[in-house]
């Protein structure tokens, strides 16, 4: 039997849901979430993250989307759950994670570009650089986050 642990309830914030076990810590650094005000908590065999007075917007969903893309959102208002969403990752990642490639022209700084990668595959997850095709790991995207 697997030992579960109680949730407490929050007042506002946002939940996220099946986050692949393991991944709490990266989703909270890629979030940029203080952890002296967030309170993550595991159970089974998922990850659960509940964050305290932040509401998740479409940029926190985008990186969000990169390590759990089977999440699910839940934004709570007054100890109620306000609105559900799925994490959805999209065909090109804009301005969410810098190239790893230390020779791709957005290390430039005389070709000032956006941050631009591709979505090749969800499932084994591939993600390339539109500019110079380098493939980024999930390590490397999580390291380079904007």
């Amino acid at each position: 039997m697997t030992e579960m642990r109680r949730v407490t309830a929050i007042r506002n914030g946002t939940v996220i849901d099946h986050i692949p076990s393991g991944y709490a810590m990266q989703v909270i650094r890629i979030l940029g979430i203080n952890t002296d005000r967030a309170t993550p908590v595991s159970f089974g065999r998922k990850d659960v993250l509940k964050i305290e007075d932040r509401e998740l917007d479409q940029e926190d969903l985008d990186r969000l989307a990169l390590i759990s893309p089977a999440a699910s959102i839940a934004i709570i208002r007054n100890h109620a759950v306000a609105e559900k969403m799925k994490v959805e990752l999209a065909d090109d990642l804009l301005n969410i994670a810098r190239c790893s490639f230390s020779n791709c022209i957005t290390k430039n700084n005389h070709e000032p570009l956006p941050q631009r990668m591709r979505v090749i595959s969800r499932d084994p997850l591939e993600v390339r650089c539109y500019y110079c095709g380098c493939g980024q790991e999930i390590d490397e995207l999580i390291e380079n986050i904007i």
